[in-house]
């Protein structure tokens, strides 16, 4: 594995000495003017909202060259016709271009997530290097970066990657299962976070910034019929209220009916309705102050969470023991098909109000202060995958109520030292339910003594409180006009107190002997008392950033983060109380990479070089006794590899993009790994196997956008996307049954668009063009049996927008 870095790092230094050499006399004066603009209090920015929020140092040259970087017009810009455009962020605290930062970083824009009709967070992997989503519905969903983070449905614990809307953490990633909505930009960071804002984490960031009101009207609406019956509408309307007071108002409803089909009854599944409006107000009197208050609310009534039967294990049993309820699964997960008599469904209920205000002083300096209130609330119904009465109904409710604070102070831009000082604190309420409804049939399925089970309910109510409190900092010292050395700290710590109890069972029949002991063995009543955790989690950030050339630079860092530990919010199995506390995650990670524009701005090259060791890894375990799923501490992890961006201008109107990772995870050390049901024992060893869950090994984004003029006042455009995934383990115990085959997917639109008069715009889309069969997540079932969510298939249709 060594030989191989060896060469990348070679064809990095290669890639840097050329680019330095060829960009020497080609340095991009928007790059120039936009590196020096001041602190911004949002994650992502417009090249407009820069200009805006740009202080009195620079104010007019970074404005004026932001402006040009998005409209590709004035004399500046005029030199860059067909060059890749600047973008703009602010993950450092001030705006500047995203290829000024010395960390791996992709940026997605409107313009990306519109061509590939990318408007769920769970088709976000398609286009993101390194990035794989788990998704069955809105609790179980975890996001993880370079095989990192594959912990959904984890009530007491949060995830290794944090997403944030609008600057505010959402603790839960289901909060993120809801359709894009007036987005402008996503950024995902890579590596240990929180030195400079917000919550840590220890395997990354998701940025998502939605628009901000505008001081100029702006009205459209927004409609996409396509295949299962898809229908999309979203309207938009923005516009100043008073000369120092902006108003934003967003709405959309989705319906889709499913692509699985329900041999039991004929109807289809895995769709249903989502709908939220988006609400905001931008107060701003003068550069001194401003103050973005947004409030949101979603739902969604759907029966996603249809799972697919994938396989029986090495023993079949489960196939078998259908039979002996007279139930005959649908067994070929190509079929896109099920049998349920019951069907499962979801119903998610979340909102949330922030205020953002921002002070800018005297010299230069700002204070900004963002307060948030969120709730998330989700309600499943789950089958049992038969068509006769097993299981009646069981899973886990949530209702997820969070408050954050967050204020930061950042120093003057322009300056030696540039610095950022912060505080945080979050404050978490969560309740769940785990229930189980049994039918007439259960113990028949189950091979238990007669009236063990059937006809038994269960409840289990749990409760969690968190409080977490931060200080954080980073500052940057411009050691030379060339060198630039940077150094983060954070210091949190965390109470978390949480209680589970699980009632005594209602229903089914009196019984006593065998009986009641295997009722009492899976429902008794039990009571975990309070169980607290308390825990001092340090990050702590080195890197040096070394312009080579005007257009080329090189970084390096080291970064250390840590993630408390948590509580299962579930009634443990044979390990007992002891098992529903799960240890601290702990990152340490070293990065290399290169960021280079050539080709007279036409072509934009990254690469990097990352290696992390995590002490602790925190991932979702299977009990098949219990057969419920549980946190663990996964042993040792190491994931380390190689990550390449390209964006490419080669003529005027067409842009390429490419991404791609290679990424070599392993168990350094894991030897009470739960055993596959090919293997025998309570524990395996998964110690030096490439097993992680979801992780691929190799990850390959393309894509193109391309227009030009077809008739006097309208543009026709082409967009085209290809993602690939390598196989991988879908469960935990990595079982040989359990693998999850590599796959690509391709999507395509073409349309035509206004440029004169009324803007409009008409384009015709197909996702999955091929129609290709895949899985993107497995999941254990009973009797070593795997059940899988299955991609979507191919689905075209029509999209329509007007703007009045």
């Amino acid at each position: 594995m060594i030989q191989p870095f060896k060469q990348t790092a070679l064809t990095l230094a290669l890639l840097a000495a050329y680019a330095g050499h060829a960009g020497a006399a080609q340095a991009n004066p928007l790059v120039a003017a936009i590196a020096g603009a001041p602190s911004s209090i949002a994650l992502g920015l417009s090249a407009n909202e820069a200009g805006a929020d740009a202080g009195t140092t620079g104010t007019v040259e970074a404005a004026n060259a932001a402006e040009g970087a998005q409209a590709g017009t004035g004399a500046t810009a005029e030199s860059f016709v067909g060059a890749v455009q600047t973008v703009l962020v602010t993950t450092r605290r001030r705006v500047e271009s995203s290829q000024n930062v010395p960390t791996p970083m992709t940026v997605l824009g409107e313009d990306a997530l519109e061509g590939t009709r990318t408007y769920r967070v769970q088709d976000l992997q398609q286009l993101l290097p390194s990035t794989t989503i788990n998704y069955v519905h809105a609790r179980q969903l975890s996001f993880a970066v370079r095989g990192l983070g594959n912990n959904p449905a984890s009530d007491g614990l949060e995830g290794s990657v944090g997403i944030y809307l609008d600057n505010v953490y959402l603790a839960r990633p289901g909060m993120a299962a809801f359709d894009a909505l007036d987005v402008q930009q996503l950024e995902l960071l890579r590596g240990p976070q929180g030195t400079l804002f917000g919550k840590n984490t220890t395997a990354g960031v998701l940025n998502i910034s939605t628009k901000k009101p505008t001081s100029t009207p702006e009205r459209s609406v927004e409609l996409s019929a396509g295949q299962f019956g898809y229908v999309q509408g979203k309207a938009v309307l923005s516009g100043p209220i008073t000369e120092t007071l902006s108003g934003r108002f967003s709405a959309y409803k989705t319906h889709d009916d499913g692509y699985i089909t329900n041999r039991y009854n004929g109807d289809k599944v895995q769709g249903g309705d989502r709908q939220g409006v988006r609400g905001q107000l931008l107060y701003e009197p003068g550069r001194e102050f401003s103050l973005r208050l947004i409030a949101d609310y979603n739902e969604e009534s759907s029966n996603n969470g249809t799972l697919v039967f994938y396989n029986a294990g090495p023993s079949g049993r489960a196939i078998a023991q259908a039979a002996l309820v007279g139930a005959t699964p649908v067994l070929d997960p190509a079929q896109r098909a099920v049998s349920l008599d019951t069907g499962s469904s979801v119903t998610v209920h979340q909102g949330g109000a922030s205020a953002e205000a921002s002070w800018t002083f005297a010299n230069d300096a700002k204070l900004t202060s963002i307060t948030a209130w969120r709730r998330w609330n989700f309600v499943p119904r789950n089958d049992d995958g038969l068509p006769v009465p097993v299981t009646l109904n069981v899973g886990a409710s949530a209702n997820h109520e969070q408050f954050t604070q967050e204020l930061r102070w950042s120093t003057p831009t322009g300056g030696a030292v540039e610095s950022v000082f912060g505080g945080y604190y979050y404050y978490q309420e969560l309740s769940n339910n785990s229930f189980t409804v049994n039918g007439p049939l259960a113990d028949i399925y189950n091979g238990n003594p007669a009236g063990a089970w059937s006809n038994v309910s269960s409840t289990a109510p749990g409760e969690l409180r968190v409080n977490s409190y931060a200080l954080f900092g980073q500052s940057t010292w411009h050691a030379t006009d060339k060198l630039d050395l940077t150094a983060g700290v954070r210091a949190s710590y965390e109470d978390k107190w949480a209680r589970v109890v699980r009632n005594a069972p209602t229903g089914g029949a009196t019984v006593t002997g065998a009986a009641l002991a295997a009722r009492n063995g899976r429902y008794g009543a039990f009571d975990s008392g309070d169980l607290t955790l308390t825990q001092a989690s340090p990050t702590a950030l080195l890197s040096a950033g070394y312009r080579l050339q005007p257009t080329v630079l090189l970084y390096g860092s080291l970064s250390h983060g840590e993630k408390s530990g948590g509580i299962n919010l579930a009634v443990p199995g044979a390990g007992g109380v002891a098992s529903m506390l799960v240890g601290a995650e702990r990152a340490n990670a070293l990065e290399l990479g290169v960021k280079s524009t050539l080709l007279d701005n036409r072509l934009q090259l990254n690469g990097n070089l990352f290696t992390t060791i995590v002490h602790g890894y925190q991932s979702n375990a299977y009990d098949p006794v219990s057969r419920t799923s549980y946190l663990t501490n996964a042993g040792d992890v190491r994931t380390r590899g190689l990550e390449l961006e390209a964006i490419a201008t080669p003529f005027r109107g067409l842009t390429l993009r490419a991404n791609g990772s290679f990424n070599d995870v392993s168990y350094l050390r894991y030897t009470n790994a739960p055993c596959a049901p090919e293997k025998t024992g309570v524990f395996c060893d998964l110690s030096g196997r490439n097993a992680l869950v979801n992780a691929p090994r190799w990850i390959g984004n393309l894509g193109a956008q391309y227009s030009r003029a077809v008739a006097e006042g309208l543009q026709g455009y082409v967009n085209g996307n290809y993602a690939y995934r390598g196989a991988t383990y879908g469960t935990l115990d990595a079982s040989e049954y359990a693998k999850i085959p590599a796959y690509s997917v391709s999507n395509f639109s073409v349309g035509v668009r206004s440029t004169q008069g009324a803007a409009w715009d008409v384009s015709l889309w197909v996702k999955n063009a091929f129609d290709k069969h895949y899985y993107t997540s497995l999941w254990n079932s009973g009797f070593g049996s795997y059940n899988a969510v299955i991609g979507t298939p191919r689905t075209a249709g029509i999209t329509g927008r007007y703007e009045f």
